[in-house]
């Protein structure tokens, strides 16, 4: 009777242990859904804090012939430079420094993509003046159209692609106007035979009126005038997760999602006085946003929950929510009112591919 009384607790605590590991595991996947190298460390590469760092920037604007006026905020006036002197730090583990002249070599013969709207502009623009900077004398090849761009290293056969796209998914001119198809992909076929993927997506879903570019939403079937926009979010990436599982070859391509990009319009956010970014020096102390995580971050981790294929997320939105002071604001020149969803350059979008550039090689 004592053998089996012993059995049966040794039973209930490996299943009680069974199921606590089971439960670890979930939450990680929610977090990262990806390969967990990082979390089988220790490294949480996203919680941390901003400290000041006369290292920084990686490079000067005025060195690198591939910034946008939008983005070029000491071209255009911008008085301080303190926003400059920032680098992320970890709470639990080391950032590796970004090495250009390492991942060039490391992605010699490479094909990277950026795929998204703006943002991905944005962070494509970084990690082509991160490069740069690291080795000036390398020959390059530019190219800029309204679809697809890049700058290829040619000494090192390393290109870097930018695939612009408002929502991943397919906007198509009809006979009713311009429709907004949240089942339909048709864009990645260019996507294929990349060696890194970085997609990006949630900008423009809360556009409405004359800067949205569509003029009817269609679910299956069924079309109509708007939709809820966090509804129309999760089916659109739904799709896109689909497209993922039945398209990419994780042995040959390895995809990151950039993750949600915050703006900063609205002061009482950050318990500020201030209307918006205009006129903010410094980044919020601490590791936490007051206002919390915006509802397109659960959306995102939702969808990238469900996939087959692994993911990796760069989940920047903490880190970048805490940089209030980085925003163009009204410093750009290509940009009217004041800018608080771009980043200027140099600045955080930096520290998005130094995070790319450490979960390739950790």
């Amino acid at each position: 009777m004592g053998f089996r009384k012993q059995s049966m607790i040794l039973a209930l605590f490996l299943q009680a242990l069974f199921l606590s590991v089971c439960a670890r595991e979930a939450i990680a996947g929610q977090v990262y859904n990806a390969s967990r190298r990082e979390l089988t460390s220790g490294c949480n590469l996203f919680q941390g804090r901003w400290v000041v760092d006369d290292s920084y920037p990686f490079y000067e604007s005025s060195g690198c012939p591939f910034i946008d006026p939008e983005f070029d905020c000491q071209k255009y006036g911008r008085p301080d430079t303190g926003y400059l002197k920032y680098s992320w730090r970890p709470d639990s583990c080391d950032l590796p420094r970004f090495d250009g002249v390492d991942s060039v070599k490391r992605w010699r013969g490479k094909k990277i993509m950026f795929v998204g709207d703006s943002l991905s502009l944005n962070q494509w623009q970084s990690l082509a003046c991160m490069v740069h900077a690291s080795v000036p004398n390398a020959k390059t090849t530019y190219s800029r159209a309204s679809l697809l761009s890049s700058v290829t290293f040619q000494d090192y056969g390393v290109t870097l692609y930018l695939y612009h796209t408002t929502y991943l998914v397919d906007i198509v001119k009809e006979d009713i106007g311009r429709v907004l198809k949240l089942d339909s992909i048709q864009g990645g076929k260019a996507w294929q035979g990349m060696d890194v993927l970085i997609f990006n997506t949630w900008h423009w879903w809360t556009h409405t009126g004359k800067s949205q570019p569509w003029d009817y939403v269609q679910d299956g079937s069924y079309i109509s005038k708007d939709m809820d926009r966090l509804t129309a979010f999760f089916k659109g990436l739904t799709t896109w997760a689909k497209w993922v599982d039945q398209n990419i070859d994780p042995s040959r391509t390895k995809v990151f999602f950039q993750g949600i990009s915050p703006t900063h319009y609205k002061g009482n956010e950050w318990s500020s006085g201030s209307k918006n970014c205009l006129g903010e020096q410094e980044p919020l102390a601490g590791s936490t946003y007051p206002a919390g995580s915006p509802p397109a971050a659960s959306v995102l981790n939702k969808v990238l929950s469900s996939m087959k294929k692994p993911v990796y997320l760069l989940d920047i939105t903490t880190l970048s929510q805490l940089r209030k002071d980085a925003h163009p604001s009204t410093y750009s020149g290509e940009h009217s009112g004041t800018d608080c969803s771009h980043w200027c350059l140099p600045g955080v979008p930096d520290t998005w591919n130094q995070l790319l550039y450490a979960a390739l090689i950790m």
